[in-house]
């Protein structure tokens, strides 16, 4: 099983958190880490830009994929927000399991 690896960038921890907690509790992702303090340097609207930024690695299925993104758009205050899927090289089995059973639409008792 691959996972993917999603990168999310959030204004502030709330905004992280609260995407993070929905991902999670939607079976949308098996596991979210926040990552405070990120620099992030961008190009928006013909401005160069520099935000402090709540860098979110969101653990999920590629069969998630798109109901991940869905979700971020609807949940993020950015009118373009970063979601950026790196798929696994490879990884522990029983942790790559792990996300499957954890992203599953149908859990097994």
């Amino acid at each position: 099983m691959n996972a993917l690896i999603c990168l999310c960038a959030c204004p502030d921890r709330d905004v992280a958190s609260r995407i993070a907690e929905t991902l999670v509790g939607e079976r949308l992702a098996a596991c979210v880490n926040l990552l405070p303090g990120v620099e992030s340097v961008y190009r928006w609207r013909d401005a160069v830009e520099r935000d402090t930024e709540v860098l979110l690695l969101i653990k999920t299925a590629p069969a998630r994929l798109q109901a991940v993104t869905a979700r971020i758009v609807a949940l993020h205050p950015y009118e373009l927000p970063e979601v950026i899927a790196v798929e696994s090289a490879g990884g522990l089995s029983a942790y790559l399991d792990w996300i499957a059973r954890e992203t599953d639409l149908e859990p097994q008792p």
